[in-house]
């Protein structure tokens, strides 16, 4: 997968932008959330790192109604429940995204690509993948279960945060919004 390195030019920006709308225009003061979110914004500069998650022959899911199929042990395709903790953390980082910074490409997508998603609340998918997550609480993931229980909890604080990043790298005319918009058109 093509991992965006720690020093990437953007991860300043995208953390001094996040950091500002998140603590003084919604009260969301949580540096670890702000430091995920800014993070996850600069790992998904990578188009490869959006559509990271790939099915049993593996072709990139686009749709997050296949995403939530892929990540279930019981009835879907997660092998493991490693499996489904991985595919729910992208379904969380994915929807976070697509929601906070171009929810006006959600309808236009479901309009164009008549898929499974056309069944899914993003909203819905993401905080509930991000709950899911926080319940992995033991061994390895201990640490990081509290930090998911927060984006599941402040999952449309986040998505309202995110779209004041948006604006605010729109006024600035950043290419990543164009590139983006021009992608998911």
């Amino acid at each position: 997968m093509g991992m965006v390195p720690e020093n990437h030019p953007l991860q300043d920006l995208f953390l001094a932008l996040v950091e500002r709308n998140f603590s003084e225009v919604i009260g969301l003061r949580d540096p670890e959330v702000q430091e995920y979110v800014a993070n996850m914004l600069t790992e998904f500069c990578s188009l490869e790192n959006m559509y990271k998650v790939r099915n049993s022959s593996g072709q990139p899911l686009h749709d997050v109604g296949e995403m939530l199929l892929e990540s279930d042990p019981v009835y879907g395709e997660a092998p493991s429940f490693d499996r489904e903790r991985q595919v729910r953390k992208h379904i969380g980082d994915f929807t976070l995204f697509f929601t906070g910074m171009f929810p006006e490409s959600i309808n236009h997508w479901r309009l164009r690509r008549q898929r499974l998603e056309n069944f899914v609340d993003f909203m819905r998918a993401g905080k509930e993948s991000y709950y899911i997550v926080s319940k992995f609480e033991f061994f390895e993931y201990a640490k990081v279960a509290p930090l998911f229980k927060h984006l599941a909890e402040d999952f449309e604080s986040c998505v309202y945060g995110l779209n004041l990043v948006k604006n605010d790298l729109r006024e600035m005319q950043h290419p990543i919004v164009q590139r983006t918009n021009d992608l998911i058109m």
